[in-house]
C-alpha cells in the first residue's frame, strides 16, 4: 500500500526513521488506507435518502448525457387477445399463428429487483496522495447501496475481490445479508500488497464473468473501481451485462492520477520501496492529457451501452455523489 505523495524534497528531508514513522501513523489511521465495519455501519443513517427506484431516479452522465434506468425486471403472466393500443413489441407471435387469431403478452412488474455490488479491492485500489485511499471510497460507497437496497426492500448481492481473494453474495434481503456484505468489504481490506498467496490471480476479466453468472435480468448493478486494466474481453462482459440489466460505472481516481504537482522532485514510498522522480511543465501536459483520454474513453464506453457513469475522487464523499447522480423525480 502507499503512502500518500510526500512534498518536495528539500535540502532538509526528513530522516529514514521519521518517514516511516509517519507512514506506520498513516496506515493505521481506520478510515485513511482503512475504513471498519463499525464505519460502514454507520453509512446506514445517510444512506436511506438514497432512492434506487427506477420510477423515482435518474442517473446523471457527465455533461448533456441524461439516462433513466429501464426498470425493474418484468416476469410474463399470460397471453390474452390483443386490444387496440397494446405494445406490438409484446406481441404473442407463437399463440397468434397457433390460434390464427393476435394475441399479447401481459407481464406483471416484479416486486423488488436484485441490486449487485462490485467492488474492486485489487491493488491499484489501495493507493492515494490526497483524500482516502480508492479502496475505502469503493466500501463506502458499496455500503451505502446495500443499506438504500435494503431498505426499500430489494434484494442485496455482490461480488467482492482482490488478486488472491474472491468473495460472491447471492441476492438476499434483510439486515443480516447487509451485514455480512459489510464484513466482506472489511476483511478483503486487510489484504495488502504483501499478500504471498499462491496460485493463478483474479483479475478484472474473470471477476466480471462471475458477475454476469450471479446478474439476472432486470437487476440493478454498481461497478466500483477505478476500471484500470481493463481489456476487450473484460468490456465485453460489462457490454453483456447492459443487455439485460441496468448498469452504474462508479469511477474512482486519485489526483495525482489526474495531474503531475508542481515542478519540482518527490518522493512516493510504501514499506518496501521508494520512488523518486521529477516533474516539469512537458510532462505535467502529456500526464494530464494521457488521463484525459483514458477518461473520455470509459465515458464514451458508458454511453454507447446506455450505462450511467459517476466520478469520485478520493477527496470527496463518495455518498454525496451518489446522492447527486440519482435525483428524486417531480412525478
Amino acid at each position: 500500500m502507499f503512502a500518500r505523495l510526500k512534498r518536495k524534497i528539500s535540502a532538509a528531508d526528513r530522516t529514514p526513521e521519521k518517514a516511516s514513522n509517519q507512514m506506520t501513523d498513516y496506515q493505521l489511521s481506520d478510515g485513511l488506507v482503512s475504513i471498519s465495519q463499525h464505519g460502514l455501519i454507520q453509512c446506514r443513517h445517510k444512506a436511506s435518502q438514497l432512492v434506487l427506484s427506477s420510477r423515482n431516479i435518474k442517473a446523471m452522465q457527465s455533461g448533456a448525457y441524461l439516462s433513466s434506468f429501464r426498470g425493474r425486471g418484468m416476469e410474463f403472466n399470460e397471453s390474452r387477445i390483443y386490444q387496440p393500443g397494446d405494445d406490438i413489441r409484446s406481441m404473442d407471435w407463437k399463440v397468434t399463428a397457433r390460434t390464427g387469431t393476435a394475441h399479447t403478452k401481459v407481464f406483471s412488474e416484479e416486486k423488488e429487483r436484485p441490486v449487485l455490488c462490485w467492488t474492486d479491492f485489487r491493488e491499484p485500489m489501495r493507493f492515494a496522495t490526497h483524500g482516502v485511499f480508492k479502496s475505502v471510497v469503493a466500501a463506502k460507497a458499496a455500503a451505502s447501496i446495500a443499506w438504500a437496497a435494503s431498505a426499500q426492500g430489494d434484494r442485496l448481492g455482490g461480488l467482492v475481490f482482490s488478486e488472491h481473494t474472491h468473495h460472491e453474495l447471492k441476492p438476499q434481503r434483510g439486515k443480516t445479508n447487509v451485514l455480512h456484505f459489510i464484513k466482506q468489504l472489511e476483511q478483503i481490506q486487510k489484504a495488502t500488497s504483501e499478500d504471498t498467496s499462491k496460485g493463478k490471480q483474479i483479475n478484472a476479466e474473470q471477476a466480471l464473468a462471475r458477475l454476469r453468472r450471479v446478474a439476472r435480468p432486470g437487476s440493478l448493478v454498481f461497478l466500483f473501481s477505478d476500471f484500470r486494466n481493463l481489456g476487450e474481453q473484460a468490456l465485453s462482459h460489462i457490454t453483456q451485462l447492459s443487455r439485460h440489466n441496468d448498469i452504474v460505472m462508479f469511477f474512482i481516481y486519485d489526483t495525482l492520477e489526474k495531474s503531475l504537482p508542481s515542478s519540482g522532485q518527490y518522493l512516493i514510498e510504501n514499506k518496501n520501496q521508494k520512488l523518486r522522480f521529477s516533474t516539469h511543465e512537458q510532462s505535467q501536459q502529456q500526464y494530464h492529457q494521457h488521463f484525459v483520454e483514458r477518461l473520455e474513453s470509459l465515458k464514451n464506453f458508458a454511453i454507447k451501452h446506455r450505462i450511467s457513469f459517476i466520478e469520485c475522487s478520493t477527496e470527496e464523499d463518495p455518498l454525496q455523489k451518489l446522492q447527486l447522480s440519482f435525483r428524486q423525480s417531480t412525478r
